[in-house]
């Protein structure tokens, strides 16, 4: 709760910061990434506004007993339709009429209205701390997502500046009558290859990084970086343990349980506003002379109205009231249906993250036996023992096996993500 007032707080602030000077990088850490998205995230604005709503008319929940107040005021002209004397230009010709009335009707409902504005204020809160949850998440996974693109850019470049170095090489061997022109020529291919990889890459890196900076309120042209690694640590997913500490917290299920006691109040609301008695009390002032206390009247009047066809069976009103029962009972199927739900989705994301930790190290295995035999080869190349087809096959796996490994940290990060989403619970609570 205290995590979304601050946040309130930052939004209806909405103090404009120039955010880069034409001239000047933006270096952006994932906190600054997460804060911008925050103040320019628009549809989050919109469940601040209902969140405004919401609060407003929660604290002034004594609305719902204040009485009903009216006022009239009236001038007319009269005179005589015969009339020896003629019409008399007095105040009896032009007479003046102010009415005030005050009403009242209090009945055994409304303590659950009350009560039910109360929680949709809860509800409404717990909407914009989830919408608020989801954003940092999304910005998070693509904060990271371009985070291992950078380092797939920085391992292509690495590939390229390889396949020149080899390019110089069997230049130099060529023109000594040491390697063959199919061999020059096949290691100018690979070069190219290695160019073209690099150059699509950083197009793509681009497209990606313009779109993130619109997420944050950034011009897309904007020249920035980003400041970070992925960091990932093993972590042991006790999937029972996990539900049954964390399985309540769920937006969704904490959302369930809100509309179950709404339901249950608006039965209540309904059965007593419907069954029981309601008292209607009232106050009048009429005066036909302004403020005239011989011929000002005042009126008050209470009246107890009791209620007889919604306890008829059949009736509409007792339809009504009996309807309200069914509503909470399929809500209470709906949350039991929305655990189910949710212990089943927590026991996969654990299941799979165990199985993507598996990977990890597949993958660094995998880099290792890739980066001792590309080292081999290219002694068995320069030894002539090796061809250059052989040699370029070899650097492409080098390659393969560090994206592989980018991508498999990349993927368990976002495990973790998901998870602690599932859980409703911090990324870095959970790696801790």
């Amino acid at each position: 709760m205290q995590r979304g007032c601050f946040l309130i707080v930052l939004l209806c602030i909405n103090v404009w910061f120039p955010l880069y000077a034409n001239a000047d990088q933006i270096v952006l850490s994932l906190p600054d990434a997460l804060e911008r998205g925050i103040e320019n995230n628009l549809n989050l604005k919109k469940n601040l506004v209902d969140l405004t709503a919401a609060e407003y008319s929660a604290k002034r929940l004594w609305s719902e007993i204040f009485p009903t107040i009216s006022a009239s005021l009236g001038a007319g002209y009269a005179s005589p339709l015969f009339s020896g004397n003629g019409p008399k230009a007095g105040k009896e010709n032009f007479p003046v009429s102010a009415g005030l009335s005050i009403n009242m009707t209090l009945n055994a409902g409304i303590p659950y209205s009350i009560k039910n504005i109360k929680l949709a204020y809860q509800a409404r809160l717990l909407n914009f701390e989830d919408a608020l949850n989801q954003l940092e998440i999304q910005i998070t996974k693509n904060f990271y997502s371009l985070i291992a693109d950078r380092d797939n850019l920085a391992v292509l470049a690495d590939m390229l500046n390889l396949a020149q170095l080899q390019l110089d090489r069997n230049q130099v061997a060529f023109k000594n009558g040491l390697v063959g022109e199919l061999t020059l020529m096949q290691s100018q291919l690979s070069m190219q290859n290695a160019r073209y990889s690099l150059s699509a890459a950083r197009s793509a890196y681009a497209t990606r990084m313009g779109d993130f900076l619109v997420q944050l309120g950034i011009a897309q042209d904007a020249d920035a970086t980003l400041e970070g690694k992925i960091e990932i640590v093993k972590i042991e997913a006790d999937a029972e343990q996990l539900i049954k500490d964390n399985l309540s917290r769920r937006p969704d299920i904490v959302s369930k349980r809100q509309e179950i006691e709404r339901l249950e109040n608006a039965q209540k609301q309904a059965t007593l506003s419907g069954k029981a008695p309601s008292l209607t009390l009232g106050v009048n002032w009429n005066s036909t002379r302004l403020f005239d206390p011989f011929t000002d009247r005042i009126s008050g009047s209470a009246t107890l109205n009791i209620p007889i066809d919604p306890w008829i069976p059949g009736t509409g009103r007792n339809q009504s009231v009996r309807n309200a029962k069914y509503a909470i009972e399929k809500a209470r199927l709906d949350l039991q249906s929305a655990e189910n739900a949710a212990a089943a989705q927590i026991r996969s994301l654990a299941a799979n993250l165990r199985n993507s930790w598996d990977s990890i190290e597949i993958a660094r295995l995998s880099l290792s036996v890739a980066e001792r035999g590309h080292e081999l080869t290219q002694q068995g190349f320069r030894n002539g023992t090796v061809d250059s087809l052989k040699l370029e096959d070899a650097r492409n796996n080098l390659a393969t096996a560090r994206q592989r490994l980018l991508q498999s940290e990349l993927a368990y990060f976002n495990m973790i993500l998901d998870i602690s989403a599932a859980l409703n619970i911090g990324w870095k609570d959970l790696m801790k």
